[in-house]
């Protein structure tokens, strides 16, 4: 048997079914027709403040969705809009939300980065670059101290791994055998720096060894990778041998956040990511080999423009909140 710590071994393959293709070509076409319209309305002024969009990454969380139970937790740092969708959340009230609406997921005061599910068990985006990694410990010490067999699943991003708070979360973890499985979405540009000049060692998954926490490296741009690797990782936590470490390659084809040019990278770059390794028409490619008509895929597209569409129509139609909500929700 290979190394448990070794992630440069070849990662593990998923079979999907045909229906399963199916289902993650919609949920990753929701996640990416949702995320072009909320980059239009943040242009139109409808989306104000902070908005980081999560197009080119949706193989991720939808992968990683795929491979966990009901009841186990997501908890993510500001690009997480996408996170909500895997997670079941309504694109109706995510929308809303962006557009500080009273319909929105957190009543129109959170905005972009701040929304919260207990019912579909998302524990929040989270502005504090790093937050997630702790945040996502205690929800599993909580499990742990329960016994409920849940696994805790915390995502933050490459340029948030070097954040000493992550280190702290990686030690107790290990420590007490939490089952968590913490997952370092490095799409290469921590806002505007590439990994390799602001990072010693940049192969981030190489950062579990000092914990003893078992890692392994995904190509994140394929679904059926990142659930593989999440199907192992998280059976791991599950059956409590302790905390899991996936470093996740992807790519962002937009800005940090969409006030980002994001000039420090080529065009010829972004459009080589696209045609080479884009999640979706991975899948779409797949799907058409295996005799699914072009057809029966744009009906897929088309449903999923029309949920987003009557997202955008309940947000722009919705109210903002009354003045009095300031007050509401401030103690628990």
């Amino acid at each position: 048997m290979a190394n448990e710590t070794d992630g440069a071994q070849p990662a593990p393959i998923a079979e999907l079914s045909r229906e399963q293709e199916l289902s993650a070509l919609r949920d990753m076409l929701l996640i990416r027709r949702f995320e072009e319209k909320a980059g239009q309305l943040y242009g139109m002024g409808v989306i104000a403040g902070f908005c980081h969009l999560y197009i080119g990454q949706e193989a991720v969380v939808v992968g990683v969705r795929m491979a966990s139970r009901e009841g186990d937790q997501f908890t993510t740092s500001y690009r997480d809009h996408g996170h909500m969708l895997a997670m079941g959340m309504d694109p109706k009230g995510v929308m809303a939300e962006l557009a500080g609406k009273r319909g929105g997921i957190s009543k129109g005061k959170g905005g972009s980065m701040h929304m919260f599910s207990r019912e579909k068990n998302f524990f929040g985006g989270h502005g504090i670059v790093g937050a997630p990694a702790p945040i996502g410990a205690g929800i599993a010490f909580a499990n742990a101290y329960r016994g409920d067999g849940r696994v805790s699943i915390t995502f933050f991003g490459e340029g948030a791994a070097n954040q000493g708070q992550v280190y702290e979360s990686f030690n107790i973890a290990a420590l007490w055998r939490l089952p968590v499985v913490f997952i370092i979405e490095n799409n290469r540009y921590a806002m505007g720096t590439a990994i390799n000049r602001a990072t010693a060692q940049t192969e981030c998954f190489r950062r579990g060894a000092a914990f003893a926490i078992p890692a392994r490296q995904v190509d994140g741009m394929d679904v059926r990778a990142v659930k593989a690797a999440a199907d192992e990782a998280i059976e791991w936590c599950r059956s409590g041998k302790g905390p899991y470490l996936l470093e996740v390659l992807t790519y962002r084809y937009r800005g940090h956040s969409m006030s980002d040019p994001a000039k420090y990278r080529s065009k010829e770059e972004v459009e080589r990511m696209r045609e080479e390794h884009d999640p979706i028409e991975q899948v779409r490619i797949r799907l058409l080999a295996a005799g699914v008509s072009e057809d029966e895929l744009k009906k897929i597209d088309a449903s999923v423009r029309k949920i987003v569409a009557e997202a955008v129509d309940f947000a722009t139609s919705d109210r903002e909140p009354d003045p009095s909500e300031l007050y509401t929700d401030v103690v628990a």
